[in-house]
């Protein structure tokens, strides 16, 4: 894949991550939805959208690709994301996701065997600051059981992404990961049964969620990242919480802290640094 498309598939993908966190958000502060609701509509719609996809392209197996595995990882990553987001801003939410992404996936490539130049690890050890620092106490500190939950959804997700590594047909793969989750998000939601709640609005939210920003955009993460490197498929992901934060500024009239700004800046900082490194050969 020549690096202009790659370059336009991760940004398609990064603006669909940080559309979910406004779109959940949205959905569990504007509207009457609970978050168990709100996953089990979202992961729905994604999988009917998935397998729509794979009809129209002629494939009628969607079951024949994905995993038990990559399901199991969804649903996690889902069910964890909805219920952080009732006590989390958008921002501050998706920067404690991707900051968990970042440093399980930075485990995970230094375990395979990738090892990092001197910028790239001072890059990345500037991003955890800017991360330690939105979890700091003080009064716009975001909520710890809420923040402990997020960051097992970016656990999550990037023992998902890791999944989608070795898969060879991007669509396929996630349609047959999103069919087995509906199953286990449904097993989820039923200890709620007496409490869930839904309306118009809050299932719109869920819907464009599932069928766009998740159906879709993971199909297009899955078709970049066997392209990048673990180091690299993490750096990228940071940029998720500043597009989040400022969506939600203009789009929640959530406040933009002076916490949230300076982690921000620290975060994409460390970005930067690990995407002007080179990578040291194993």
């Amino acid at each position: 894949m020549n690096s202009a498309r790659l370059a336009l598939l991760v940004a398609l993908a990064m603006s669909a991550f940080a559309g979910n966190s406004i779109l959940c958000r949205l959905a569990l502060k504007g509207t009457a939805t609970d978050p168990a609701s709100f996953t089990v509509v979202r992961i729905v719609t994604g999988a009917a959208m998935l397998a729509l996809l794979l009809r129209l392209r002629g494939r009628e197996r969607p079951w024949a690709a994905g995993s038990w595995a990559g399901a199991a990882a969804l649903s996690l990553y889902a069910v964890a994301f909805s219920f952080a987001y009732v006590r989390l801003r958008a921002g501050s939410g998706a920067l404690l996701l991707f900051g968990a992404v970042q440093s399980s996936l930075l485990g995970y490539g230094l375990w395979r065997g990738e090892r990092l130049s001197a910028l790239a690890l001072c890059g990345f050890a500037t991003s955890i600051a800017g991360l330690l620092l939105l979890l700091l106490p003080g009064s716009t500190a975001p909520h710890p059981g809420s923040a402990l939950v997020m960051l097992c959804a970016g656990a999550a997700w990037a023992w998902y992404t890791v999944l989608g590594r070795s898969g060879a047909d991007a669509l396929r793969t996630t349609a047959g990961s999103f069919l087995r989750a509906v199953p286990i998000v449904v097993a989820v939601a039923v200890p709620f049964l007496p409490a869930l709640r839904i309306d118009a609005s809050g299932a719109l939210c869920a819907a464009i969620s599932g069928a766009v920003a998740s159906g879709v955009g993971y199909t297009i993460w899955y078709q970049a990242v066997p392209h990048l490197s673990a180091l690299r498929a993490s750096a990228v992901q940071l940029c998720v919480p500043v597009l989040s934060a400022v969506a939600g500024v203009v789009l929640l009239a959530e406040p933009l802290t002076l916490r949230l700004g300076v982690a921000s800046i620290t975060a994409l900082g460390g970005i930067g640094l690990v995407l002007a490194a080179r990578e040291r050969p194993r």
